[in-house]
């Protein structure tokens, strides 16, 4: 039980940010907040000892039964990684957040709302087993991004950024829904580990390739693949603790997590492998070419997020080619998966500690322009150090953790061209090539963030303020984060074999029953071996692109911006969205409730009519049918005469007299057809309504001239007619053709015994009905309260009025 209130505290703690914001104003709220992820991550790490051991834990709650969708919650060893991260690195963002946002000038209540339920939606997407409940959970991740990315809503950038992330985003995520539909329709389940028990069935089914790019759509948008990515750069106007925790630790590794726990059921097809593995280099090497582009530290960070989350991804496509080899477990494309989880650690260290420090130097300098910047080494010693591990970490240099993931990268990139299935061996050449370059940029990037901050020349004159290093509250956060980055290093495998090896069961679990079937340790020397000499020459070519860096990154301006992805989405939303379709809906959103009512009586009759002829549901029988008799057909006339009069009436007292006359008719019908209480309650209605208009006849608005209402309106008596014949076709459709028992059978067999009653009427509507009649009773009351209330606002201004003059 207490494993799936853990996905809501945060959500319940989001509830009482308000009240501690108002009533504690001398206490910083983030202090109480930071309470909520310590708890979960220390609840989370008691999992550690079973889920090592190739355990898993799960407690489900029935939702909807008849749709087959129920809240399971689900923990293996990779959403228990997913849940460590999103809780422990949660924890180290809101202790930095206390100390980055000022208690008297930010409205924090909103802040830690937004944040805690963004944890909550992460929570709940890497431990959902139904596919729904994580599609709720994936959606609300980006509307909480949103809110988080918007947080400073009165700044153009924020609300452009918040706005276009969650518009591809959320696309994406209806895309992904598609997916899963395909799937259920499949297995018949939204299970998902009922899914993978029968993945191997799916391969040759007409919609599994289908489900498979759809999926993927919803992967590729939230990670930031090629050419998504392009909602992340401008999700940097979000404060700096949003960026450690979204943009580098939690929200863009959804979509890993996604291609991740699903690779068991679509990596059998080759387009799964080419998808992800491909897509995942382009990124890899995009973002890697652009972040040497970008002048402002939190966009190289956010291309650099591009360029590694490009890189888990690509890892995790290779992985897949384990399912196509013989004695995979055994064989080096084991590296791909154990790499990309190990990266994916490693990433949310030093990258987290980066966007910290990024966010250190706005706060104490007031600038992130990479070219106002430099010499705040002697200044701010600490921070650079902090910088110089993350940085170092980041390019893939000893000793420091992302060289170790980085080697097994190009071990895992090496080894694709030793696959000789589906095309690999003419293309896989172009693997590990393309990985190679897109490190020497890695390195080039990482080298401009940290040197050009850091080192060189202080311009003083060219900083809003005067630089100085960061309070020790704001340093602890990175400077854990670091230190992490330096000890898993030297103690690899105790990571390894405590959190990468049960999720790589969980990627892989038709190749190993056990995480102790994984059997790779991870060593910082392989000997002279080909990775070793692609490193080297990562270093040297990525030293001298970087002591070159002036004579070469002008030529980055050279692009056109007409032809770039942004150029595409802004001619997209501004112009064809924006601009075209405010044309295309200004010719028919004319402001006028008689052509919303024309659309609306024109599309209904024509889609009903239309169904009941294709589906055959139009059938006639005139079986069991009253006899019509002269007088009935006497009263239709009047029916008729009196409808005809009141819309071409020469005077309103006449139209009023006709109107009132089609109602009385309708009442006599209901006499005839023994409907006593309808034939009063029309009768009354009638009565009221003719005394109503009789009253406010001089209040009514002018009398049209006849000439103007006795124009034929060819559209009008054609919106008529639909309707009359759309309601006496679906009548005698309903009447003709009864696939069920009239319910009429049930109430006059139970109206005495079960209401104690003798009117059926009132009995349905006292009784079967009796809560629908209360709310319609609710409804007149708020009306009634509604309009006593205008009258008395309208009357005491009157009132007012008069006594100013």
């Amino acid at each position: 039980m207490l494993q799936v209130v853990c996905l809501f505290i945060p959500l319940i703690a989001a509830i009482f940010m308000p009240f501690l914001f108002k009533k504690i104003r001398n206490i910083h709220t983030g202090w109480f907040v930071l309470f909520v992820p310590l708890f979960l991550a220390i609840y989370y790490a008691t999992f550690v000892p079973s889920i090592s051991k190739g355990e898993t834990a799960v407690v489900q709650f029935d939702w909807i039964p008849s749709l087959g969708i129920s809240f399971v919650s689900y923990i293996d060893g990779l959403s228990l990684l997913f849940s460590l991260l999103i809780s422990g690195i949660g924890a180290l963002v809101v202790l930095y957040s206390i100390f980055y946002l000022n208690r008297k000038k930010e409205q924090l209540h909103n802040f830690y709302i937004y944040l805690l339920i963004f944890m909550s939606a992460m929570l709940g997407v890497v431990q959902s087993d139904n596919m729904i409940t994580l599609y709720l959970f994936w959606e609300l991740t980006s509307i909480s991004s949103f809110l988080l990315i918007g947080y400073w809503y009165n700044r153009d950038k924020s609300r452009f950024g918040a706005l276009k992330s969650m518009m591809i985003t959320v696309a994406g995520g209806m895309m992904m829904l598609g997916g899963f539909v395909l799937l259920s329709l499949m297995g018949g389940t939204f299970s998902i580990r009922s899914i993978i028990e029968q993945a191997p069935l799916f391969a040759t089914n007409d919609t599994f390739v289908i489900a498979l790019v759809l999926i993927l759509l919803g992967a590729f948008t939230k990670s930031a693949q090629f050419p998504f990515y392009i909602w992340l750069p401008d999700a940097m106007e979000a404060p700096t603790p949003v960026s450690a925790y979204l943009h580098s630790a939690t929200m863009v590794k959804a979509g890993i997590y996604l291609v991740a726990r699903f690779t068991p059921v679509f990596a059998l097809s080759e387009v799964w492998i080419w998808l992800v593995a491909g897509i995942g280099l382009l990124t890899l090497f995009w973002g890697s070419f652009f972040a040497v582009k970008q002048t402002d530290l939190k966009g190289i960070l956010a291309f650099s997020t591009v360029s590694q989350l490009g890189l888990i991804m690509s890892l995790l496509g290779v992985g897949a080619i384990a399912y196509h080899v013989n004695d995979a477990a055994d064989t080096v494309f084991k590296y791909a998966s154990f790499a990309a989880i190990f990266h994916l650690i490693n990433h949310a260290t030093f990258k987290g500690s980066l966007f910290m420090i990024a966010g250190i130097v706005d706060h104490e300098t007031g600038t992130r322009d990479i070219r106002k910047l430099g010499g705040l080494m002697s200044i701010m010693p600490v921070s650079f150090t902090v910088a110089l591990i993350g940085s170092f970490s980041m390019a893939g240099l000893p000793p420091f953790n992302g060289f170790l993931s980085k080697e097994m990268f190009l071990t895992a990139m090496l080894s694709v061209t030793e696959f000789d299935l589906f095309n690999f061996s003419t293309w896989a050449p172009l693997f590990p090539i393309i990985a190679w370059v897109a490190s020497v940029f890695t390195f080039v990037y990482s080298f401009y963030f940290v040197f050009k901050t850091f080192t060189g020349k202080l311009q003083e004159n060219e900083l809003p303020t005067k630089p100085h290093e960061a309070p020790i509250g704001m340093l602890i956060s990175p400077v854990i984060l670091a230190s992490l980055v330096v000890t898993i290093f030297f103690i690899p495998n105790l990571v390894t074999d405590t959190f990468v090896k049960p999720a790589v069961m969980a990627i892989q679990p038709f190749l190993y029953s056990s995480p102790e079937d994984v059997h790779i340790h991870v060593s910082a020397w392989h000997g002279f071996s080909p990775e070793l000499w692609m490193t080297l020459g990562i270093i040297v070519v990525g030293l001298l692109l970087f002591v070159t860096l002036s004579k070469w990154q002008k030529y980055y301006n050279t692009l056109p911006e007409q032809f770039t992805l942004n150029r595409l989405y802004d001619f997209t939303v501004n112009e064809l969205l924006g601009s075209w379709m405010t044309r295309f809906s200004g010719l028919y959103m004319t402001g006028s409730i008689r052509n919303y009512l024309g659309y609306m009586f024109t599309a209904i009759p024509i889609i009903v009519i239309a169904t009941l002829f294709i589906k055959n549901a139009f059938v006639v029988s005139f079986e069991g049918a009253s006899p019509i008799h002269l007088y009935q057909i006497i009263l239709i006339f009047v029916l008729v005469i009196g409808t005809i009069t009141t819309v071409y009436a020469r005077s309103r007292i006449t139209s009023i007299i006709a109107l009132g006359a089609v109602g009385y008719t309708v009442s006599l019908f209901f006499v005839i057809f023994n409907a006593p209480d309808l034939a009063l309650t029309q009768l009354v209605i009638e009565t009221i309504s003719v005394a109503l208009f009789l009253l406010a006849f001089y209040h009514l608005p002018k009398f049209q001239k006849v000439e103007e209402r006795t124009r034929f309106k060819f559209g009008r008596v054609f919106i008529s007619v639909g309707v009359g014949v759309m309601v006496t076709l679906v009548a005698l459709s309903a009447h003709s053709q009864k696939l069920v028992t009239s319910i009429a059978e049930y109430y006059k067999e139970t109206v005495y015994s079960l209401a104690g009653g003798g009117n059926i009427v009132n009995v349905i509507l006292v009784d079967y009905r009796g809560f629908d009649t209360l709310f319609e009773i609710a409804v007149l009351a708020i009306a009634g309260i509604a309009i006593y209330g205008m009258i008395k606002l309208r009357m005491s201004r009157k009132e007012k009025n008069h006594e100013s003059k």
